[in-house]
Parts: structure tokens; sequence; C-alpha cells
């Protein structure tokens, strides 16, 4: 007596289920099946197998057979163009979690951390819950552009890089066909906080505030030959050398050489970042005061001081993190007409340039000293400080044509 296939739903004669016949399916068909859990008929077929043997299947549902066969198809034409796609329930919240998770590695924790936190406060809240398949380039202009009311273009910009790279790895991995980030532009964001650098007087003011505290050299090396504050972070006393040596030929000077950072891996920013400084006689004082306040601090700290060789280290000689020298710095300006809230310290490495321009020392000298991998970096980032007007060949021109007197 022939068998019957399960009853699925009341439609067309062709899609109902039949009496077998005893027919067999083609080798490579697949299967077709009623799955009364999901009220949907189901088209299987096997692509493959994995290489510990596992079978390797593609299905496509619907309400009748037909459509089940067809999305079946569909699916396989994906695979057969490298264009798989991933489930239905596979969202945007899903590849943004999946990147941080394993698309973020040999990154510096400071980096992780702030990645997660822009994920977390604003991708994932606000397109998290779309099917990555359904998202569409104008989600995320809508997206971005409501973002651009609150904040600034910089942020706006890791924003979308975030997005973008999160995609990126879903669309390598077949989650995805394409990347609907890389039709966006990023909207001009809110005004960001203007960059700012002390005046001599006021640059004086914090140095006389700090003396005889633990942030003195700190400062000073700040101000006076410019360093970022990640690079003094790093500071190694093996990269000091106070004495210099004014025998040779020609003199040489005391210098630190800062050629670590508390990035990953200890690289500064560039290449051109590591460079050797040579130090006024206010840092080589500064230093040397810094270095016997620092052994007070290991006596004290005895059994639980922990040799790194740092610099500038807390008080049990562990590397001190950004928050800890913004709490530090902003003690020091309490004690000054500035107030604390406006200043931070990448700002005294702002004076630095301001300072040495008022000198009228040429820009390339500055983006030599800075660090900068050319002097565009300089004018760009710093181009409040820089001396806006160029009177060298105005003034040139003046001797050569000197201007001609007027019979009144």
């Amino acid at each position: 007596m022939a068998t019957t296939a399960s009853a699925g739903p009341e439609e067309p004669d062709d899609d109902k289920p039949k009496k077998n016949k005893g027919k067999r399916r083609s080798r490579g068909d697949g299967g077709l099946h009623w799955d009364e859990k999901r009220r949907r008929w189901i088209a299987t077929i096997t692509i493959g197998y994995t290489p510990a043997g596992k079978r390797i299947t593609r299905k496509g549902s619907g309400q009748t057979k037909t459509e089940a066969k067809n999305k079946l198809k569909e699916n396989i034409r994906d695979h057969e163009d490298g264009l798989a796609v991933a489930p239905h329930n596979y969202t945007v919240a899903d590849a943004v979690r999946d990147w941080l998770q394993y698309g973020l590695v040999n990154r510096d924790e400071d980096t992780v951390v702030k990645c997660r936190s822009l994920a977390d406060n604003h991708i994932v809240p606000e397109l998290g819950a779309r099917k990555l398949r359904e998202l569409s380039a104008d989600d995320v202009d809508r997206w971005l552009g409501e973002k651009a009311k609150s904040l600034s273009t910089d942020t706006l910009r890791q924003l979308r890089s975030i997005l973008k790279r999160a995609i990126n790895r879903a669309q390598a991995r077949d989650k995805v066909k394409r990347n609907v980030v890389l039709l966006c532009e990023v909207p001009q964001g809110k005004e960001g906080r203007p960059s700012k650098s002390l005046t001599i007087d006021q640059a004086a003011a914090v140095i006389k505030a700090a003396e005889r505290t633990a942030m003195y050299a700190y400062i000073v090396l700040s101000l006076l030959v410019g360093a970022r504050t990640e690079e003094l972070r790093a500071l190694t006393w093996a990269h000091v050398d106070l004495e210099g040596r004014p025998d040779a030929e020609p003199p040489v000077p005391p210098s630190i050489r800062v050629w670590r950072s508390v990035r990953q891996g200890g690289k500064t920013k560039t290449k051109k970042s590591r460079r050797t400084l040579a130090l006024p006689k206010r840092c080589v004082e500064a230093l040397r005061f810094h270095r016997e306040l620092q052994a007070g601090q290991h006596e004290k700290a005895g059994t639980a001081w922990k040799e790194h060789d740092l610099v500038f280290a807390s008080a049990v000689g562990t590397e001190r993190n950004a928050n800890n020298v913004l709490r530090s710095f902003r003690a020091i300006l309490k004690k000054t007409d500035l107030d604390p809230d406006d200043w931070t310290p990448r700002e005294m490495r702002h004076s630095f340039v301001s300072v040495l321009s008022d000198a009228g020392v040429p820009i390339e000298e500055i983006s030599r000293l800075a660090g900068h991998k050319s002097t565009e970096v300089t004018e760009t980032v710093y181009w409040h400080q820089i001396r806006p007007a160029l009177l060298g060949g105005a003034e040139a021109m003046d001797e050569v044509f000197p201007e001609e007197e007027r019979e009144p």
C-alpha cells in the first residue's frame, strides 16, 4: 500500500502533498519536506562536506513547494557566485560584536575600549536590531545625519569606520553581499572643542605651580620639548642622558630618546616620531629633581614597588594611564588662574608649537621637533598655533624695492 506525505496547508492542487508513487528524486535535486512546526515547505540540498566530513547544506523555505524550491535555487546561485549570505536573523549588532571580538587583535587596549564604547553607545542601540542583509545606504545616511546634530565630525568619522570595518568582516565571511557603508559620506558634525595653547605667561605660571611635585618634570618636558603625552608615559631612564658629552666634537648635549610610546607594541605614532631631542637646561634640572623624588617613592613603597625603569611611573613603579595624568595635571592648574576643566595635557604640546612659531622657528624645524610625518600635519593640526603670516618674503622685497618717496 502506498504511503502519503505529511499534510501541509490548504493550497493549490499542484502544491498539495501527493501520494508517493515510488519515483525517486534525481541525485543532486535535494529534498523537500513539510515542517509542521514552522508551517512551511523546506527545500534542502547538499553542496559539499567540511574537512571533518560534516555535510554542508543550503535551504530554502516557503509557504508553497514552488516558493521553497525557487528560494533554494536563489541561495544556490548566490553560493555559486561567491555571494552566499547570512541567515535571515543575522543582525548589524551580530556583525559589530563579531568585529569587536575578533577584528581588534593586537590593538592597543585604549583603542579597544574606545571602539567598544562607540559601538555600544551609538551603533548597536540604533542600528543593531536591523537585519544585516536589509541594511541600506539610506538607513546609514539617516543615522549619521541624526548623529551629526550632537557629535563632532571626528566622532562621526570614527563611527562610520567601525561600522564599515564590521560589515567588511561580515562580507568577507559571506554574511552579506555588499557593504552599503561605502556608499555613505560623513556629514559635517557639531563644532568640536577648539584646540588652544598657553601663552608664555600662562605656561610660566603652570611650571611655577608644579615645582617640587611629581608632575614638575612631566610638565616641563611637555612644554619645552613637545613630547606627546603617550611618549612621556613610556619614557624610561635608559633613554635619558642628563650629562651629554660636552668634550666631544661637536659637543653632544643632554637628551632624551623618544623611541617608545604606550601604543600597542611600544611603537611611536609614526616612524618620524622616533627621535632624539636635546634637553634645555630647565628640563635637565627638572629630571634630576624627579629622579631624587622617585627614589624616595621607591623606598617608601618597599616590596610593593614594581620596577619598570619608567621615568614617570606611579607611586609603586607601574605605568600611569591617561586619566591618572589628567587628574594630576588639573590638580596643578587649580593652583593657577586657569580653569582646570578647560585644559588637557596634550595642549602643552600645542603650546610648545606656538612658542616656537612665535619665536620665528621655521615650520620645517617645528615639524621635525614635534615628530610629525610632514609639515602638512603641523600646518593642519596646529594651524591655530602657527604664525598666520610668513613675513620673510615681504621684508626681503621691501629692501629690494623700497617705497619711493613721493613729492607732497
